[in-house]
Protein backbone atom coordinates (compact mmCIF):
# COMPACT_ATOMS: atom_id res chain seq x y z
CA UNK A 1 0.00 0.00 0.00
CA UNK A 2 1.19 3.04 -1.36
CA UNK A 3 0.45 5.21 1.48
CA UNK A 4 1.89 4.97 4.88
CA UNK A 5 -0.65 4.62 8.16
CA UNK A 6 0.76 6.35 11.11
CA UNK A 7 0.04 3.83 13.44
CA UNK A 8 2.11 1.37 11.23
CA UNK A 9 4.61 3.73 11.09
CA UNK A 10 5.12 3.97 14.99
CA UNK A 11 4.54 0.23 15.51
CA UNK A 12 7.27 -0.81 13.49
CA UNK A 13 9.82 1.96 15.06
CA UNK A 14 9.60 4.16 12.17
CA UNK A 15 9.68 7.94 13.95
CA UNK A 16 7.32 11.06 13.07
CA UNK A 17 8.56 14.40 13.38
CA UNK A 18 11.03 15.65 16.09
CA UNK A 19 8.81 17.37 19.06
CA UNK A 20 10.77 20.60 19.68
CA UNK A 21 10.11 24.19 18.33
CA UNK A 22 12.86 25.81 16.09
CA UNK A 23 12.03 29.23 15.96
CA UNK A 24 15.72 29.85 14.37
CA UNK A 25 14.13 27.83 11.31
CA UNK A 26 10.91 29.55 11.55
CA UNK A 27 12.58 33.07 10.93
CA UNK A 28 14.64 32.05 8.11
CA UNK A 29 11.19 30.15 6.63
CA UNK A 30 9.26 33.47 6.93
CA UNK A 31 12.38 36.06 6.03
CA UNK A 32 11.14 38.55 3.41
CA UNK A 33 14.42 37.64 1.81
CA UNK A 34 12.81 34.80 0.10
CA UNK A 35 12.02 35.09 -3.08
CA UNK A 36 8.04 35.46 -3.41
CA UNK A 37 7.67 32.94 -6.03
CA UNK A 38 9.09 30.10 -3.84
CA UNK A 39 7.51 31.24 -0.69
CA UNK A 40 4.15 30.61 -2.45
CA UNK A 41 5.28 26.73 -2.43
CA UNK A 42 5.51 25.95 1.10
CA UNK A 43 2.32 24.26 1.04
CA UNK A 44 3.39 21.55 -1.24
CA UNK A 45 7.09 21.39 0.33
CA UNK A 46 6.55 21.91 4.41
CA UNK A 47 10.13 23.35 4.79
CA UNK A 48 9.55 23.40 8.11
CA UNK A 49 8.09 20.08 9.02
CA UNK A 50 10.94 18.22 6.13
CA UNK A 51 14.09 19.62 8.25
CA UNK A 52 13.09 19.46 11.64
CA UNK A 53 12.35 15.74 10.65
CA UNK A 54 15.78 15.36 9.53
CA UNK A 55 16.60 16.72 12.51
CA UNK A 56 18.54 19.96 11.70
CA UNK A 57 20.09 22.41 14.00
CA UNK A 58 21.58 25.83 13.35
CA UNK A 59 24.93 24.35 14.43
CA UNK A 60 25.51 21.81 12.02
CA UNK A 61 27.23 21.50 8.80
CA UNK A 62 24.81 20.94 5.72
CA UNK A 63 25.45 20.35 2.78
CA UNK A 64 22.65 20.83 -0.14
CA UNK A 65 23.43 18.25 -3.07
CA UNK A 66 22.23 20.03 -6.01
CA UNK A 67 20.36 22.90 -5.20
CA UNK A 68 18.72 23.66 -8.48
CA UNK A 69 17.25 27.64 -8.13
CA UNK A 70 18.23 27.26 -4.85
CA UNK A 71 14.94 26.80 -3.27
CA UNK A 72 16.12 25.17 -0.47
CA UNK A 73 19.00 27.23 0.14
CA UNK A 74 17.21 30.54 0.61
CA UNK A 75 16.10 28.70 4.16
CA UNK A 76 19.57 26.78 4.68
CA UNK A 77 22.04 29.87 4.52
CA UNK A 78 19.93 32.07 6.81
CA UNK A 79 19.26 29.60 9.24
CA UNK A 80 23.20 27.72 9.34
CA UNK A 81 24.61 31.31 9.00
CA UNK A 82 25.54 32.59 11.99
CA UNK A 83 26.45 28.87 13.84
CA UNK A 84 27.07 26.45 10.96
CA UNK A 85 27.96 25.94 7.63
CA UNK A 86 26.11 25.74 4.39
CA UNK A 87 27.99 24.01 1.74
CA UNK A 88 26.50 24.33 -1.45
CA UNK A 89 27.41 21.33 -3.52
CA UNK A 90 26.73 22.37 -7.43
CA UNK A 91 27.90 23.78 -10.67
CA UNK A 92 31.29 25.17 -10.60
CA UNK A 93 32.02 28.82 -12.66
CA UNK A 94 35.51 26.75 -13.61
CA UNK A 95 34.28 23.73 -14.66
CA UNK A 96 35.13 22.37 -18.20
CA UNK A 97 31.75 21.60 -19.23
CA UNK A 98 30.01 24.66 -20.93
CA UNK A 99 26.19 23.60 -19.48
CA UNK A 100 27.77 23.61 -15.51
CA UNK A 101 29.58 26.85 -16.28
CA UNK A 102 26.17 28.31 -17.26
CA UNK A 103 24.03 27.17 -14.04
CA UNK A 104 27.01 28.08 -12.14
CA UNK A 105 27.15 31.69 -13.40
CA UNK A 106 23.37 31.83 -12.20
CA UNK A 107 24.16 30.92 -9.30
CA UNK A 108 26.55 33.86 -8.44
CA UNK A 109 23.97 35.78 -9.43
CA UNK A 110 21.34 34.74 -7.01
CA UNK A 111 24.37 34.66 -4.21
CA UNK A 112 26.01 38.15 -5.16
CA UNK A 113 22.74 39.86 -5.19
CA UNK A 114 22.21 39.34 -1.63
CA UNK A 115 25.54 39.52 0.39
CA UNK A 116 24.12 39.11 3.98
CA UNK A 117 21.84 36.11 3.13
CA UNK A 118 24.16 34.30 1.38
CA UNK A 119 27.67 35.99 2.16
CA UNK A 120 29.05 32.98 4.28
CA UNK A 121 27.74 30.27 1.60
CA UNK A 122 30.86 27.70 1.20
CA UNK A 123 30.46 26.48 -2.67
CA UNK A 124 31.67 23.10 -3.93
CA UNK A 125 31.87 21.29 -7.18
CA UNK A 126 29.01 18.75 -7.30
CA UNK A 127 28.72 17.71 -11.33
CA UNK A 128 27.38 14.21 -11.38
CA UNK A 129 29.34 12.02 -13.32
CA UNK A 130 32.08 14.23 -13.72
CA UNK A 131 33.05 15.42 -10.13
CA UNK A 132 32.33 15.37 -6.41
CA UNK A 133 34.35 17.73 -4.88
CA UNK A 134 32.04 19.45 -2.25
CA UNK A 135 33.21 18.72 1.39
CA UNK A 136 36.76 17.07 3.22
CA UNK A 137 35.99 13.35 4.62
CA UNK A 138 33.77 13.40 7.44
CA UNK A 139 33.05 16.85 7.90
CA UNK A 140 29.67 17.00 7.09
CA UNK A 141 26.79 16.73 9.70
CA UNK A 142 24.01 16.09 7.68
CA UNK A 143 23.67 16.16 3.56
CA UNK A 144 20.02 17.09 1.94
CA UNK A 145 18.70 16.54 -1.60
CA UNK A 146 15.41 17.36 -2.89
CA UNK A 147 14.15 15.71 -6.09
CA UNK A 148 17.25 14.96 -7.63
CA UNK A 149 17.69 11.14 -7.50
CA UNK A 150 15.41 10.29 -10.15
CA UNK A 151 18.38 12.17 -12.21
CA UNK A 152 21.04 10.39 -11.15
CA UNK A 153 19.39 7.57 -11.83
CA UNK A 154 19.31 7.45 -15.27
CA UNK A 155 23.14 7.52 -15.79
CA UNK A 156 24.39 4.51 -15.06
CA UNK A 157 26.83 4.22 -12.40
CA UNK A 158 26.03 7.76 -11.29
CA UNK A 159 23.96 6.62 -7.77
CA UNK A 160 26.88 4.22 -6.86
CA UNK A 161 29.03 7.24 -7.16
CA UNK A 162 26.91 9.68 -5.72
CA UNK A 163 26.51 7.95 -2.42
CA UNK A 164 29.69 7.08 -1.94
CA UNK A 165 30.78 11.08 -2.21
CA UNK A 166 27.40 11.56 0.68
CA UNK A 167 29.02 8.77 2.49
CA UNK A 168 32.46 10.19 2.48
CA UNK A 169 31.54 13.69 3.34
CA UNK A 170 29.40 12.71 6.42
CA UNK A 171 30.74 12.15 9.97
CA UNK A 172 30.10 8.75 11.36
CA UNK A 173 26.30 9.02 12.84
CA UNK A 174 25.85 12.05 10.34
CA UNK A 175 22.22 11.70 8.27
CA UNK A 176 21.72 11.65 4.61
CA UNK A 177 18.13 13.50 4.24
CA UNK A 178 16.15 12.41 1.03
CA UNK A 179 12.86 13.94 -0.88
CA UNK A 180 11.90 12.09 -3.95
CA UNK A 181 9.24 11.65 -6.16
CA UNK A 182 7.10 8.35 -5.27
CA UNK A 183 6.09 5.87 -7.64
CA UNK A 184 2.86 4.07 -6.79
CA UNK A 185 4.17 0.39 -6.00
CA UNK A 186 0.51 -1.31 -6.83
CA UNK A 187 1.21 -0.02 -10.71
CA UNK A 188 3.08 -0.35 -13.62
CA UNK A 189 7.07 1.45 -13.00
CA UNK A 190 8.08 3.37 -15.63
CA UNK A 191 12.11 4.50 -14.97
CA UNK A 192 11.34 7.71 -17.05
CA UNK A 193 8.76 9.29 -15.68
CA UNK A 194 10.49 10.98 -12.62
CA UNK A 195 9.09 8.85 -9.54
CA UNK A 196 11.09 6.41 -8.11
CA UNK A 197 10.01 3.54 -6.20
CA UNK A 198 10.87 3.87 -2.29
CA UNK A 199 11.31 0.61 -1.64
CA UNK A 200 14.09 0.77 -4.22
CA UNK A 201 15.76 3.84 -3.65
CA UNK A 202 15.75 2.21 0.49
CA UNK A 203 17.68 -0.71 -1.47
CA UNK A 204 20.06 1.16 -2.80
CA UNK A 205 21.37 3.80 0.14
CA UNK A 206 21.30 1.21 2.37
CA UNK A 207 23.39 -0.60 0.26
CA UNK A 208 26.13 2.42 -0.02
CA UNK A 209 26.55 2.10 3.97
CA UNK A 210 23.61 3.63 5.80
CA UNK A 211 20.53 2.83 7.40
CA UNK A 212 17.25 3.95 7.63
CA UNK A 213 16.66 5.83 10.47
CA UNK A 214 12.87 6.84 9.82
CA UNK A 215 10.65 7.97 7.32
CA UNK A 216 7.97 10.71 7.10
CA UNK A 217 4.47 11.44 5.03
CA UNK A 218 4.97 15.54 5.52
CA UNK A 219 5.34 15.59 1.94
CA UNK A 220 2.91 12.86 0.78
CA UNK A 221 -0.03 13.67 -1.51
CA UNK A 222 -2.20 10.86 -2.47
CA UNK A 223 -4.10 12.98 -4.90
CA UNK A 224 -0.96 11.98 -6.91
CA UNK A 225 -1.81 8.84 -9.05
CA UNK A 226 2.16 9.04 -10.46
CA UNK A 227 1.04 7.89 -13.43
CA UNK A 228 0.74 10.95 -16.15
CA UNK A 229 1.61 10.95 -19.49
CA UNK A 230 4.42 12.99 -19.24
CA UNK A 231 5.78 11.83 -15.86
CA UNK A 232 6.38 13.99 -12.83
CA UNK A 233 6.62 16.68 -14.84
CA UNK A 234 2.99 17.18 -15.97
CA UNK A 235 2.71 18.05 -12.53
CA UNK A 236 2.76 22.11 -11.16
CA UNK A 237 5.76 24.07 -11.15
CA UNK A 238 6.25 22.48 -14.61
CA UNK A 239 3.04 21.65 -16.37
CA UNK A 240 4.39 20.39 -19.13
CA UNK A 241 0.90 19.64 -21.17
CA UNK A 242 0.56 23.64 -21.06
CA UNK A 243 -3.17 24.03 -21.36
CA UNK A 244 -4.11 20.32 -21.97
CA UNK A 245 -5.94 19.18 -19.00
CA UNK A 246 -4.10 21.90 -16.83
CA UNK A 247 -6.95 22.38 -14.34
CA UNK A 248 -6.98 18.61 -13.49
CA UNK A 249 -3.24 18.77 -12.56
CA UNK A 250 -3.15 22.12 -10.92
CA UNK A 251 -6.14 20.47 -8.69
CA UNK A 252 -3.76 17.56 -8.06
CA UNK A 253 -0.61 20.15 -7.13
CA UNK A 254 2.64 18.87 -6.33
CA UNK A 255 3.49 15.38 -6.70
CA UNK A 256 3.51 12.36 -4.12
CA UNK A 257 7.43 12.39 -2.15
CA UNK A 258 8.89 9.90 -0.04
CA UNK A 259 10.68 11.66 3.07
CA UNK A 260 13.27 10.04 4.15
CA UNK A 261 16.00 9.86 6.56
CA UNK A 262 19.01 7.74 6.63
CA UNK A 263 22.60 7.71 9.08
CA UNK A 264 25.81 6.98 8.05
CA UNK A 265 27.00 3.11 9.11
Amino acid sequence: MKRLILAAMLASGIAATPAYADDALKAAIASKDRTPANVTRDGARHPYETLQFFGIKPSMTVVELSPGGGWYTEILAPYLRDSGKLIMAADSPTSDNENSRKSAERMTKKLEANPGMYGKVVRGQFEVPRAYNYAAPGTADMVVTFRNLHNWAGAPGAMDAVLKSVHTALKPGGVFGVVEHRANAGKPYDPKSGYMLEADVIKTIEKAGFKLAAKSEVNANPKDSADHNKGVWSLPPVLANKDVDREKYVAIGESDRMTLKFVKQ
